[in-house]
This record gives structure tokens, sequence and C-alpha cells, in this order.
């Protein structure tokens, strides 16, 4: 990693509680089972970003919205124990925090989310914070908070020269406006087969990525799940391995990769050297339960890096 200062990285996006429940299969429709375990843990895209960004050493600044109810106070606390600036998140009264329903079974999840005080997140927000913007080094956003805002956001960032990147999730349709004030877009597969109307699969992968960039964006970075990563330099697709680790919880993979390379970006480090940092953060994450509790320090990649040698998948 380079040894420049500190990055500072500024998060817009969602805080949720995570109420998460196991059980030995997923239910089939209109079917009852018994679950193993029920549990209530702060999260969110925005918030599980900005503390994996943390916990790599970032400098992490918090824009977003909660409630004034039990749920919001506990995300706000999380907050203060990962030593994450939060005076920028907005209390919301009459309106519940966000919440999101993940159910795991073996080691992957189905999630529904109920955006909550999250959809209070609004462009004149944003505006309030425009030297928080100004003084970071990148910007992280996501699909959890109003598209508008985060629009919004994204040009503001660039009108600042700031670097922005955007985790395309939930997946939705995107309008070239956005792509055009991006400057490193992650989907995943399934994210970018909607975003583009091309199966990414095999040949068409590098084909949807490249209909990305000529909508805008200035590079795209696409998660392959046990396959890896993939990004377009130059016109050309690379892709890096990633790391056979014991799985426990895939919900925070995501959103620690980009974490990862945002903060890796920010170190002013090539997008493969990014990339390849990334996937070794996200391959940590899987290994322990919770999206937020399950983020690596630095140290953690370290060693991890030393010791993998990369048991690429």
């Amino acid at each position: 990693m380079g040894k420049l200062k500190v990055p500072h990285i500024v998060v817009i996006g969602s805080l949720n509680m995570d109420i998460v429940i196991e059980a030995n299969r997923h239910p089939q429709l209109g079917e009852t089972i018994l679950g193993s375990n029920a549990r209530f843990i702060p999260g969110g895209k925005g918030a599980n970003q900005a503390v994996a960004a943390a916990r790599l050493g970032a400098k992490t600044t918090m824009i977003g919205a909660v409630g004034t109810d039990s749920f919001g106070q506990e995300l706000l606390k999380a907050l203060d124990d990962n030593k994450i600036s939060r005076n920028s998140v907005k209390l919301v009264d009459g309106t519940a925090t966000g919440i999101a329903s993940i159910f795991i079974s073996n080691g992957d999840n189905s999630i529904v989310v109920v955006p909550g005080a999250n959809y209070q997140l609004l462009p004149d927000d944003i505006d309030r914070y425009d030297a928080i913007i100004q003084n970071a080094d990148i910007l992280l956003l996501q699909l959890e908070i109003p598209l508008d805002t985060v629009i919004h956001a994204a040009k503001k960032a660039k009108s600042f020269g700031k670097t922005v990147v955007l985790n395309p999730a939930p997946a939705q349709f995107l309008p070239d406006e956005l792509l055009r004030n991006v400057d490193y877009i992650t989907p995943n597969r399934s994210e970018l087969s909607l975003l583009t109307g091309i199966q990414a699969e095999g040949d068409e992968l590098e084909t949807a990525m490249t209909s990305i960039i000529q909508r805008g964006a200035n590079n795209v970075v696409t998660t392959l799940g046990a396959d890896g990563s993939a990004f377009l330099e130059k016109g050309k697709l690379q892709k890096v391995p990633g790391y056979k680790v014991s799985v426990v919880d895939t919900t925070g993979a995501g959103d620690s990769f980009n974490a990862g390379l945002a903060f890796s970006l920010a170190k002013q480090n090539s997008l493969e050297q990014s990339v390849s940092f990334a996937a070794k953060v996200s391959a940590l994450a899987v290994t322990k339960f919770g999206a937020q509790a399950g983020m690596p320090s630095m140290k953690d990649v370290e060693v991890f890096a030393k010791n993998s040698k990369g048991e690429p998948t």
C-alpha cells in the first residue's frame, strides 16, 4: 500500500438495523420453518462501508439519516465505536430507522430492506456538507438512499474535483447523468446484467462492462463471487482471482470490497493493486459473522496477504 497521508473517505448512504435470522434452509413460499438464531446487528450498505474503511485506517465520515428510535441510537453508537465522524447523520422525527431483514442459510443470504429514514436523506441535506465533501479524498456511494440524492452528491463531488466510487446496489436502472459523474462503478455480475441488459457471462462480461464505459463511467470493476473480480483498463479486460476461505457470512462481502477499493485508490495505488487489495479485504470479511463485526483491520489484511500468497480460487 502507498505510504501517503491517512486517506479521508466520505460515505453517503444508508444506516440500517439488520435483523438476522439463521436457519438450516430457506423456507418455501407459504411455508413456516423454525430458525436457529436471531440477532439485531448494525448494518446498512453505507454504514457497513464506513466501518470497513475505518477499520482499514481511513479517516471516515458518514452522511446519512436515522430515526429518533432506539435502533437509530444503536446505529449512531456503532459509528462512535468505530471512530467514524457522524455529526453529518440526520435525525428524522416521525420516521423509523431503516431495517434489513436478512435470512442466512448455509453461508448464503437473502435480504429485504425497508429504507425508513434513509429515504429522508435529500439533496438539500447534502448541500449542508460541502466542506466535508471538499475535504474528502474519495466519496463512496450506494443506492439505499434516494437516487436523486446519489446523483446530486456525485455531481457535487465532481464539481469539487473529487473521486467518486459508486456501488450500484441494490440494482436498479441508472441514468447516464449519474454514470458521467462516477470514476469507479462496482457492480456484481447480476447488477451489471441489470444495468446493461446484457447477460454478463463468458465473453459478454467484457461487452457489458464496456457498455457502462460508453455511457460515461470512467472505470468498471465487477465482482464475480467465488471467481474473484474483473476490471477494464485501457479497453482491456483483466481478472483478479478470489481467495479460498472458510465462509461464515457473506453479508458484508460487497461492502468490504468497496471500502477496500476506495481505501487503496485513496492511497493512490493503481487500479490493479486496488482491486487485488479489495479482494483480500472481502475474503477476510466473509470469515466472520455480521457485516460490520467481520470487517478486517489493516493488520489482518497484511497478515492474510503474507500467509495466503493467494490461495486463489
